[in-house]
């Protein structure tokens, strides 16, 4: 829980604050925008929840924090278990990141032949009860080497089959299930995953009907409104993220983006389409 006694001095006068254990991870300014900002080294409250929306979101980033630094003074009743978060058709937001994995989102894609866990959130006792009340895994599907956290435990506990692709798995030696080469590929019914190497070599996006699971390779940006990668955080090379992207445009037609960082977004296809497109063609142009 979150530590008053550590509260930064740059949190807006209220009761919700964030003590200086934070690590900037960005999970909470994804979440609740409005409420969050970054000081550059850490994450504090900028301006106080005044509805009950914002109330929610600011809880939402309290129970996702990696580091449980965010709180409030007066204690007030919190709102019980929020996680796992139905965001669309039977897709999950998991919250409870880990630091493992820099407070990266993990989900979980419920379905009747057994879950599909995208990347991994710390295994804690609680969130295992829920996650086997919606089913269990059955899959894990990692997108890159750095969001693997508590992975190994949540299979291993649900005897669930791990995916990470040759490139990454280092990160998880023991997966269980390798994918290869560059080629999209459909690894389970209604599954594809296509690999796009560029923040690291082993990076793929996971695409599950209207919805890509896109790790670190692609997000939202509140602040620029519009969809963005990182390129100050490319770990392998920048130019084949350029590459790897153009080839995620032609290879699904998502409605909903699902990153590991970075927000999350909801918009028709075609014009998510036409935005990656454009990010691509701006980078280059900018390169």
């Amino acid at each position: 829980m979150a530590r008053p006694d550590l509260r930064h001095e740059a949190n807006a006068e209220g009761a919700w604050y964030v003590d200086e254990r934070c690590i900037d991870c960005g999970t909470c300014r994804d979440l609740a925008p409005v409420t969050f900002v970054s000081l550059g080294s850490q994450s504090v409250v900028a301006s106080q929840p005044v509805d009950p929306q914002r109330e929610q979101g600011a809880w939402l980033a309290a129970q996702a924090c990696p580091t449980q630094s965010i709180g409030t003074f007066d204690h007030r009743p919190r709102p019980g278990r929020l996680y796992p978060w139905l965001l669309v058709d039977g897709v999950y937001d998991l919250g409870f990141t880990s630091p493992d994995s820099f407070g990266a989102s993990a989900y979980l894609a419920a379905r009747p032949e057994g879950g599909l866990m995208v990347d991994s959130p710390r295994f804690t006792a609680g969130l295992v009860r829920a996650v086997e009340e919606l089913g269990g895994v059955a899959h894990v599907l990692l997108t890159h080497r750095d969001d693997v956290a508590d992975a190994g435990r949540w299979a291993e506990h649900f005897g669930a089959r791990v995916w990470v692709h040759e490139h990454d798995r280092s990160a998880a030696p023991f997966a269980t299930d390798l994918v290869r080469g560059l080629e999209p590929v459909d690894v389970l019914p209604g599954v594809r995953c296509i690999p796009v190497p560029g923040h690291t070599r082993g990076s793929v996006v996971w695409a599950l009907g209207a919805v890509a699971f896109t790790g670190d390779s692609l997000a939202w940006s509140h602040g620029q409104g519009d969809l963005t990668a990182f390129k100050g955080a490319c770990w392998h090379s920048w130019p084949a993220q350029l590459a790897s992207l153009e080839r995620l445009a032609a290879a699904c037609r998502p409605e909903w983006v699902l990153p590991g960082h970075g927000a999350r977004c909801h918009l028709p296809a075609s014009e998510l389409h036409e935005r990656l497109v454009a990010l691509v063609d701006r980078e280059r142009a900018a390169a």
